[in-house]
């Protein structure tokens, strides 16, 4: 069964927001709502056959310390269609309940493994014939949605949230990127990277 967004107003303060739950009054004042629209709000499905990118993706985390952005990596990856996520060093695995957090679910549908020394794991895949993918800020390719990338297996690697990737393992890598910033800041958080690199990934596939 589809559950249902329900948007409100406020006839006293005006305020207008989305509700997944009846309400009688407003959260701000406890003014008297009006219920404004209904969406019908399409549902995860992880029952249906998982759609893998191929060749496959997967990605590897390397000392990524928050929990959040760890579930919200699973998150994205999962829809993307990544096959297997790589957790090492302080990564939190699934079974943090930070992870479940943001994942919402996926952390329970994903395939992963963890290894205490992630550069162990970037030699093997790479001894496999994965094409090494790392995301940097100092990156030596400015990413574009348009750049080809050799046909084939690929690990997309992202690092530590303050430190970044370490650099023995970015010396492993065969490609390094780093997303086009035009204001003072000179990165994104760690999972919002990740989702920007992983869509692109799957919709290359698409073409």
């Amino acid at each position: 069964m589809r559950s249902k967004g329900l948007f409100y107003q406020c006839h006293l303060c005006q305020l207008r927001f989305p509700s997944l739950e009846e309400l009688k009054y407003c959260p701000a004042c406890g003014g008297q709502l009006a219920l404004k629209a209904i969406r019908l709000l399409e549902t995860d499905d992880f029952d249906s056959p998982y759609k893998r990118i191929e060749p496959p993706c997967v990605a590897v985390l390397e000392n990524v310390r928050s929990a959040w952005n760890v579930g919200s990596i699973l998150r994205t990856g999962e829809a993307a269609g990544f096959s297997h996520f790589y957790l090492g060093g302080i990564t939190p695995t699934p079974e943090h309940k930070g992870v479940a957090k943001t994942a919402l679910g996926a952390e329970k549908k994903v395939s992963w493994s963890y290894n205490p020394n992630t550069l162990e794991v970037i030699r093997e895949l790479k001894d496999t014939g994965y094409f090494i993918l790392a995301l940097e800020t100092e990156g030596s390719i400015l990413w574009h949605p348009d750049m080809s990338l050799p046909k084939g297996p690929v690990a997309l690697v992202v690092g530590n949230e303050l430190c970044g990737v370490d650099p023995e393992l970015l010396k492993e890598c065969n490609l390094v990127l780093r997303l086009p910033m035009r204001g003072g800041k000179c990165s994104l958080n760690v999972s919002v990277a990740f989702g920007v690199i992983a869509l692109w990934l799957s919709a290359r596939n698409l073409k």
